[in-house]
């Protein structure tokens, strides 16, 4: 695998699919300190397993938050990313399956309101991409996955936890750069992150008289195992923003823990763009 050009070297070895990244993503930084910023929060991530959302589950346990991740396959990634949050001391449940299955998220939900009695946070974070030259290329049966991966879900949750969400709970949506500057061998993930956006400043209004917050970040080129899987040379990856590198997932989550804390309450339908400086439109 060519690795990306002015990335720095991470000295963390990790198990799964990240140990066959070079570099290999960095969770968390050394330095960073938790502060109870969640403290006795329930969160749940979707995709949680690796990259964006295996940083996320970390950092909220790091600030006090127990955390249930779901994710497609990838069993040993999950279970290092339970082995992380406990180290935090905080407990992790995992949640095996696929999200395009209404039935199967209506029961997660349940599951984890059964054993935590509440959900604080949701985190839809879960995405699939093909990434295609040319719409000759691209088939109906990969767009139906990405829109039925990337956006369908995120209604199946907000509507199994509507009833149980209360004055203060924050929803943040993973949309993407793509969603704002277009993407032409991204047609269809770009859409779907697009959608995303709306869909979160569409919900925003629609729950601020219950003062449940719903944000977004749109992160730019972030160095996690959907990269390497989908795209056959990274080795220019990240090199046309401003800061000239790819990010880190560590880079990333603290925005997450930002929307999700009380830090942010004065704060909703809003995105965070964490891209290495790309400036984009509303």
């Amino acid at each position: 695998m060519n690795k990306p050009k002015n990335f720095p070297e991470q000295s963390q070895e990790l198990p799964g699919t990240e140990s066959q990244m070079s570099p290999q993503p960095e969770i968390i930084r050394a330095g960073y300190k938790g502060s109870d910023k969640l403290k006795n929060k329930v969160a749940l991530i979707t995709g949680g397993d690796s990259g964006i959302g295996r940083s996320v589950a970390v950092h909220f346990a790091k600030e006090g938050a127990s955390v249930a991740i779901i994710y497609k396959s990838e069993s040993d990634d999950a279970a290092y990313t339970k082995e992380l949050v406990e180290k935090e001391g905080q407990e992790c449940l995992l949640f095996e399956g696929d999200i395009r299955d209404e039935t199967f998220c209506n029961q997660c939900t349940q599951d984890v309101l059964k054993h935590f009695k509440q959900v604080n946070i949701l985190v839809n974070n879960a995405a699939v991409q093909f990434p295609k030259d040319s719409l000759a290329n691209l088939t109906i049966s990969e767009v139906k996955e990405t829109f039925e991966t990337n956006i369908y879900p995120y209604f199946y949750f907000v509507k199994a936890l509507e009833s149980q969400f209360k004055s203060g709970d924050s929803i943040i949506n993973s949309t993407s750069v793509t969603a704002y500057r277009g993407s032409s061998h991204l047609l269809d993930y770009s859409s779907t992150k697009g959608a995303i956006t709306t869909f979160t400043r569409s919900l925003s209004k629609m729950w601020a008289s219950k003062n449940i917050r719903v944000n977004g970040v749109a992160p730019g080129p972030i160095w996690t195992p959907l990269i390497p899987a989908t795209f056959d040379d990274v080795s220019d990856f990240g090199q046309d923003v401003p800061l000239g590198r790819a990010g880190q997932p560590s880079e990333v989550a603290p925005a997450y823990v930002f929307l999700a804390s009380e830090d942010s309450s004065y704060i909703t339908g809003q995105v965070i763009h964490v891209n290495g400086g790309e400036v984009v439109g509303a």
